[in-house]
């Protein structure tokens, strides 16, 4: 994606992976704070495998979201067709969570 960034004269994030996780929340849904992270740091057992996939469900469904604003927004069919792809994925990981969670998806 920094490819494509680039391309079209857009400014390329700097971190290695492209996102800065240690900002926070960053104006992009699903994405963790500090206060979350320090709260999952805190748990051990049981009660941290239920906290990080609570906010590994979030988070997905984050990703979901902005991928549905790229389906129907974006004009880079490239991108568009990615952001198909990770509804599919992240939809079928959120199933997952929410079964080890117990919670079928509603």
């Amino acid at each position: 994606m920094t490819g494509w960034l680039e391309q079209w004269g857009e400014d390329a994030p700097e971190s290695a992976d492209g996102m800065d996780h240690s900002a926070g929340h960053s104006g992009m849904p699903g994405m963790m704070g500090g206060e979350d992270m320090a709260e999952l740091e805190k748990s051990e057992g049981k009660a941290f495998d239920t906290k990080f996939l609570a906010l590994m469900v979030e988070h997905h469904e984050g990703a979901v979201k902005m991928a549905g604003v790229e389906k129907s927004k974006g004009r880079y069919g490239p991108a568009k067709t990615m952001a198909d792809d990770i509804v599919t994925a992240q939809n079928a990981e959120i199933g997952e969570m929410n079964k080890l969670l117990g919670k079928s998806r509603g």
